[in-house]
């Protein structure tokens, strides 16, 4: 029965059609997942044949302690990390760190030192899957991955959430806060503290998180990381007399780091018994990577969506990943969602190492993710709750709530052809990017797009460049706004974020527009340029601090729509890439605000329109400012090589009668590559 025990153990775990030689007689370690298999009247190999035929996979018995030759190391390893732990030794944390400070790296090398990822498996940014996130440095989607670490033979479970670092993403990190008991506070040891790097710090300590300072990048000429280490005692507040200095690149501090993960990051609390709440902090569609290195790979089944080396697997439905907080969740579960008040059945549960790997059960403190055949992403909303249908649990689990959309835009096909095939991939991108919202949106001069919300400028391009590689479409993006309040006069407020639909001025008492509380962090010698940025962009000043001898803050009131342009631009610009900005919505305010036109020929063209204060736009409805372009004269003599003067005039008058019929019933056309040249963004050096 040994025998059965195992075998069924690494056929759970192997892909099909594998070949896989085991043991003869191996002990059956008490914290495996998958349990003795007991069938009353039936022998050994009648239930080993049953599982062959069932899963294609051919075990052959080798002799007692032999190696097993058939399984690689990385599915050795990956048996390893669904090895039962108390929920005394499971750690979960994140990584928190502004951008470019060896946030994935560091990610890289704790998968690697863990044996999470063999060494000819792994690449750069393991974990950031999308070519976008690897050509610019960055991570834009949440990954999570579960380790095993041995300290003084005591064997550990680690998952890690990687989060994002740009401050577009700031909800992402919020979501992996919520999921975890600590964090690792990375920063770079020749830059110092970073504006980001203090709003993060500031979000893991209202979770009560364990934070553990880690100075990376200590192998560089530059490195100053007692210097660091004063910063970010004197900012954060933080004891970095233990900080660990390490450099991801070059491998060194990484088992300190792992140690002091395990020494200093609580445990979660134990739970179990209570009723299930689960708390999703992200959800994506059915995407299934094909598998790396020696593992096998999944050939597309017919009618699948194909976009890099994933594919789209209808059957499966959205995915939602999870951190279970009490109570435990079983394969085959019938689960209910607390807020969308939906119920489904558990088909399949499991954990991301990275690779997603089945599991039977899950209990507290335990992240994993899991299939139910979940057809509406709204059903599985992020920040939800999951509970068990038949007992629920009596409240839903606090402090979540859904992303909300600062900046909106209109996106179109420059192909009509191409509209319902834009339809599709945002409906799929938004499955991956709970924070993507959009709705139908049509333009005389534009035709039929979206109007999409996003969290900033960033999220807006990597959405825009995602749809154009991934999908194969042409698009046009019209100028970024964001949601004005408009009070009318009948006592109704509206939401408005699209200019063209900015009710008229006779129907309108006043309109309200976001403010931000924006922080810049800078060296002392950049300060003027930065303040005189504020000023300029209708800032309002608050304060200035010296955070360090030779560091201030300046801390502004800005309104959003002057912040969604350039802004960050002309920070980098006017600092020489030393400053660093981080901002957050504090409400609306009462302003002096109109639509700014553009007409062509007479005629409005509304991407084009723009809500503008009163001091930079138009005085009522009197046009400020116009040009007449003269028509590009075509040159109908070019054929003619001499001849009598009368066929030159003849020529002459048929293009002057064109000219004059065209002037009574023509009609300006705008190339679609004027519209792009007028709504691309200016970034000139001011």
């Amino acid at each position: 029965m040994e025998v059965a025990t195992d075998a069924l153990r690494l056929v759970h775990a192997l892909p099909r059609n594998s070949s896989l030689t085991v043991p003869s007689r191996s002990p059956v370690h008490p914290n495996r997942l998958f349990p003795t298999p007991t069938r009353r009247g039936s022998s050994t190999n009648a239930f080993l044949s049953s599982r062959r035929r069932r899963h294609g996979v051919f075990c052959r018995a080798s002799a007692a302690g032999t190696q097993s030759k058939g399984v690689s190391d990385s599915e050795s390893a990956g048996q390893d990390r669904l090895m039962k732990v108390p929920i005394s030794n499971i750690r979960n944390f994140c990584i928190i760190a502004h951008i470019d400070h060896g946030k994935s790296t560091l990610a890289d090398k704790l998968l690697q030192m863990t044996g999470t990822v063999q060494k000819r498996e792994m690449k750069e940014q393991f974990l950031d899957n999308m070519d976008l996130e690897r050509e610019r440095g960055i991570t834009i989607k949440l990954q999570a991955a579960r380790m095993r670490f041995v300290l003084e033979k005591e064997p550990y479970c680690l998952n890690l959430i990687d989060t994002p670092g740009h401050v577009d993403f700031s909800y992402e990190v919020s979501r992996s806060l919520a999921a975890c008991e600590g964090a690792l506070l990375v920063v770079d040891a020749s830059q110092g503290v970073e504006a980001q790097t203090l709003a993060n710090v500031y979000l893991a300590l209202e979770n009560n998180l364990e934070i553990i300072p880690v100075l990376n990048k200590i192998d560089l000429p530059g490195a100053e990381p007692d210097r660091v280490s004063k910063e970010i005692e004197e900012i954060v507040g933080l004891d970095c007399s233990n900080a660990i200095h390490c450099s991801a690149k070059e491998g060194v501090g990484i088992t300190e780091i792992l140690s002091a993960i395990v020494k200093k990051i609580p445990p979660p609390q134990y739970t179990a018994e209570m009723p299930l709440r689960a708390l999703i902090f992200d959800r994506a569609a059915a995407w299934i990577s094909h598998l790396r290195g020696a593992e096998s790979r999944i050939a597309p089944t017919p009618g699948s969506f194909n976009a890099d080396t994933s594919y789209y697997d209808p059957y499966r439905g959205v995915i939602v990943y999870f951190r279970v907080v009490d109570g435990t969740i079983k394969k085959g579960d019938r689960i209910y969602f607390m807020a969308s008040g939906k119920d489904y059945f558990a088909d399949e549960i499991g954990v991301m190492s990275p690779n997603q790997m089945q599991v039977d059960e899950l209990y507290a403190g335990e992240v994993g993710y899991l299939a139910a055949s979940i057809r509406s992403v709204a059903d599985a909303r992020v920040g939800d709750t999951i509970t068990h249908f038949g007992r629920k649990a009596n409240e839903s689990l606090p402090g979540y709530e859904e992303a909300t959309p600062m900046v909106f835009c209109g996106l179109f096909p420059v192909d009509a052809d191409q509209f319902p095939d834009l339809r599709d991939a945002l409906e799929k991108l938004q499955l991956n990017d709970a924070a993507l919202k959009f709705e139908p949106e049509s333009s005389s001069a534009m035709g039929f797009g979206f109007r999409c919300g996003f969290l900033g400028l960033l999220h807006m391009e990597i959405v825009q460049e995602r749809l154009e590689r991934e999908y194969n479409l042409s698009l046009i993006t019209t100028a970024p706004s964001v949601v004005y309040r408009v009070n009318c006069v009948n006592g109704d407020t509206l939401e408005c974020s699209n200019p063209s639909l900015l009710p008229e001025p006779g129907k309108r008492r006043f309109i309200e527009e976001p403010y931000v509380k924006i922080e810049m962090l800078t060296p002392k010698e950049y300060i003027g340029p930065l303040m005189e940025l504020g000023q300029d962009r209708r800032g309002e000043f608050k304060e200035m601090n010296y955070i360090t001898e030779n560091r201030a803050s300046l801390i502004y009131l800005l309104p959003l729509a002057e912040m969604v342009g350039d802004f960050f631009d002309q920070l980098k610009s006017r600092s020489k890439g030393y400053a660093s900005m981080e901002y957050s919505l504090v409400g609306y305010r009462e302003s002096e605000l109109v639509r700014l036109d553009i007409q062509i020929n007479g005629e409005l063209v509304e991407p084009l329109a723009t809500i503008v204060h009163k001091d930079k736009a138009c005085i009522g409805a009197k046009v400020i400012a116009s040009e007449s372009l003269s028509a590009i004269r075509k040159d109908v003599l070019s054929k003619c090589y001499g001849g009598d003067i009368s066929r030159k005039k003849k020529l002459l008058k048929k293009q002057a009668e064109g000219k004059k019929r065209m002037k009574a019933i023509g009609k300006v056309d705008v190339p679609q590559e004027a519209f792009m040249a007028v709504l691309r963004l200016e970034k000139e050096v001011l």
